[in-house]
């Protein structure tokens, strides 16, 4: 079975509010590696909207500097998911759409042949981490405390005593610490 991987940066006080602080090319880089490593990107209506169509234009472009060029070409390059109840219809080839049913369908996803599968942003990982269906977490933590924005994990209803395994920890150049965890 395919694996479920969220990934996210957040601050030391656990702001995950992406307008509060930046992240610069190592983060880039590490999100564009975790990115090479699945064939599937799964998106809720606000980060889809933040991610697309912006990165693949610049993946055509290439506008922008080294590490985000890179970073949008391997985005643009990779199958999505939409999972929204608002959005009715996609005019993205890449982009398939998931209205209801979210735990099937993300069991069928997981259960088709491919590399992994990745999320991102915070309220459809929260369901997805509520269902019990996010396999590994790439937490990738900035030297900040910014005393205000959206928490990661204040909203959600999460499951008590979810365990986890530390499989690997990178510290960046920049400062930033990169936990990765798998759930046991």
């Amino acid at each position: 079975m395919r694996k479920l991987i969220y990934g996210i940066n957040i601050t030391l006080d656990g702001c995950c509010d992406h307008t509060k602080f930046t992240g610069g090319d190592e983060i880039q880089d590490y999100f564009r590696e975790l990115l090479e490593s699945v064939d599937l990107i799964i998106y809720g209506r606000k980060t889809y909207e933040l991610m697309v169509p912006f990165w693949p234009e610049v993946a055509e472009t290439q506008s922008m500097d080294r590490s985000a060029n890179a970073f949008a070409k391997v985005f643009s390059g990779l199958d999505r998911v939409l999972v929204s109840r608002t959005i009715k219809e996609v005019n993205d080839k890449k982009t398939t759409l998931i209205g209801d049913n979210l735990e099937a369908e993300i069991l069928r996803l997981k259960q088709q042949p491919g590399k992994a599968i990745s999320t991102g942003g915070v309220e459809l990982p929260a369901r997805l981490i509520e269902l019990g269906l996010v396999d590994e977490f790439h937490m990738v933590v900035h030297p900040l405390i910014v005393g205000e924005g959206r928490r990661l994990f204040a909203e959600m209803q999460l499951p008590a005593n979810l365990g986890l395994k530390l499989i690997d920890t990178q510290t960046l150049a920049n400062g930033c610490v990169a936990l990765r965890y798998e759930k046991i």
